[in-house]
């Protein structure tokens, strides 16, 4: 952030320790104002589970002005992420996706892509959520994986951090000069192809706000991504890391697409939340994102499920269904592109070693891109 910009901090009240820490240091890094809106889970479980159906996707007008203004001023915005792992278990699925603020949701996704703000999600451990990652509430051990995840263990973890960018840049490129038509995964229970955008633009780890401040959206960030062809993916997928998904944990989900469309979600538990999320919106069971994560991300070299997105996302390949991001890796990409619109943008690990990734070329032959994680495309 700079000297003079206000910073919006969103967090659970589980996280205000990380928060005072962060709002001191951007006072001493000259900003403005910083703005703290705290939310308690138990709240949301409360709101979920008991308030009137017809009350459930209320957005308060407040909240909404709060994000326009925002936009407006430019302010800097960020994200804690941890915690409130399966706070909704036992709450009707149903009531659960219908609980959304969906009006909030909506100006989010306007005013991101207008690129007016510079933002970041970051983590903080929390005693529910290292209880769901090693069984018992040690918030110091989550510190310390925290600490290597993030670089915070490099002797200049800003140089170690920027190292990554600049590999994770070059992969997209290396991608956008390949121009694939599509990419082919093959695994346990997965043999999907999902079409890809004519040209295909690839980004990873950078991007830059409409007055020009160059930012890191996500932190930590392993992936290289794109927005799909949506009306293009067929066959299966299984899932190979669990899934969080609006405080409900999703085990041993599996996909079937046919024309594009999610035809068929089964899962070992939880699919219940799944065909809920589906069920949102026309554009809710077509792909809207597809990224590449290989072996060298520190967060699937843990070996642990984060029961979190930001980080279970850069463990390992993922796709996610729902709205896509043509705003961010093709801003002239629209519907007749095949670029997906919707309210929702679920994402889903699908890569490990025992999954290959392929490039499918134009004329149909097939370049490996990843296989037992290892990037394997070659520089052309």
């Amino acid at each position: 952030m700079g000297v003079g910009q206000d910073l919006l901090v969103n967090a659970s009240v589980e996280h205000a320790s990380l928060v005072r820490a962060i709002t001191a240091a951007a006072y001493a890094a000259g900003a403005h104002y910083v703005d703290v809106l705290y939310v308690d889970p138990m709240v949301r479980r409360a709101h979920a589970a008991g308030a009137p159906l017809d009350d459930l996707g209320f957005s308060p007008p407040w909240l909404i002005k709060r994000l326009e203004d925002a936009s407006r001023s430019g302010a800097a915005v960020m994200r804690i992420d941890g915690g409130g792992v399966g706070v909704m278990a036992g709450v009707d699925p149903a009531r659960v996706g219908a609980s959304r603020m969906l009006e909030l949701e909506r100006v989010n996704r306007e005013i991101h892509a207008t690129a007016a703000n510079n933002w970041t999600i970051v983590p903080c451990a929390t005693a529910d959520w290292a209880k769901q990652v090693f069984g018992e509430p040690d918030i110091e051990r989550l510190w310390q994986v925290l600490d290597k995840v993030m670089r915070l263990d490099e002797p200049d973890p800003v140089a170690a951090w920027q190292t990554r960018f600049d590999e994770l840049l070059a992969r997209a490129e290396q991608l956008n000069r390949r121009h694939f038509a599509a990419l082919h995964y093959l695994g346990p229970g997965t043999d999907l192809r999902v079409a890809l955008g004519k040209p295909s633009v690839w980004t990873a780890a950078t991007t830059t706000s409409r007055d020009g401040r160059v930012h890191h959206p996500n932190l930590p960030t392993e992936e290289v991504f794109t927005t799909p062809d949506c009306r293009h993916t067929e066959g299966r997928v299984r899932a190979t890391k669990p899934l969080t998904l609006r405080g409900a944990v999703v085990e041993g989900l599996e996909l079937t697409f046919e024309g594009g469309r999610v035809v068929r979600a089964n899962a070992a538990r939880g699919v219940e939340v799944v065909e809920a999320e589906l069920d949102s919106d026309p554009g809710a069971r077509f792909l809207g994102e597809v990224a590449l994560v290989d072996g060298k991300s520190r967060v699937g070299q843990s070996g642990l499920i984060f029961y979190s997105t930001l980080l279970d996302e850069n463990a390992a390949c993922h796709l996610a269904f729902g709205n896509g991001l043509a705003y961010i890796t093709n801003p002239e990409a629209g519907p007749e592109d095949g670029a997906n619109q919707s309210s929702i943008h679920t994402d889903f690990m699908v890569g490990g070693p025992e999954v290959a990734v392929y490039g499918v070329e134009l004329n149909g032959g097939e370049v490996p891109v990843l296989l037992n994680e290892e990037w394997r495309l070659l520089a052309s």
